[in-house]
């Protein structure tokens, strides 16, 4: 999926989707077919001086509740048990990690979290909201567990439930 560039709309746009100001955000990293900012790129070292692993941030409050659902029926749980017994899914989950590190070293290297890359990447599974967040900003295919999350949640990007 491309990047696009970020805009003053978007920047407020996600500090109403946060309910706080926006930080250090590069890029829109996935978008609402309406437009709206679902996914963003952030630099891994904010301006405070705060290393910031994650990348990729879900920010559209539609799809951030239908994680949260996910995540509080144990899905989690079931795809670490997956993880840990076929063998191609760990070995794509690693490759997931590589690439989330790759995209991370392009905004700058930062020591502290060096190796770190988001969602428990690449031997556990600790956030689906990364991991789905990696899935909508690179596409189908580049984060498995992100894929299957999205494939099991509520949400869709397929169609728009933002507030107007």
């Amino acid at each position: 999926m491309p990047l696009t560039k970020v805009t003053d709309n978007d920047i407020e746009a996600v500090s109403n989707q946060l309910g706080r100001a926006a930080r250090d955000i590069v890029a829109i990293a996935a978008r609402c077919i309406c437009g709206n900012p679902v996914v963003v790129q952030t630099k891994p070292r904010l301006e405070d001086g705060t290393p910031f692993p994650t990348v990729y941030y879900l920010t559209l409050p539609a799809a951030t509740a239908a994680v949260s659902t996910l995540e509080a029926t144990g899905l989690m749980m079931d795809l670490q048990t997956q993880l840990g017994q076929d063998d191609a899914l760990s070995k794509a989950y690693l490759r997931a990690h590589e690439s989330y590190l790759e995209d991370r070293t392009l905004l700058g290297q930062v020591e502290e979290i060096a190796g770190i890359s988001a969602g428990g990447m690449p031997t556990r599974v600790k956030c689906l909201h990364s991991l789905v967040a990696h899935s909508l900003a690179k596409g189908p295919g580049v984060n498995p567990i992100g894929d299957i999350a999205l494939e099991q949640c509520s949400w869709s990007p397929s169609r728009c439930v933002c507030e107007k």
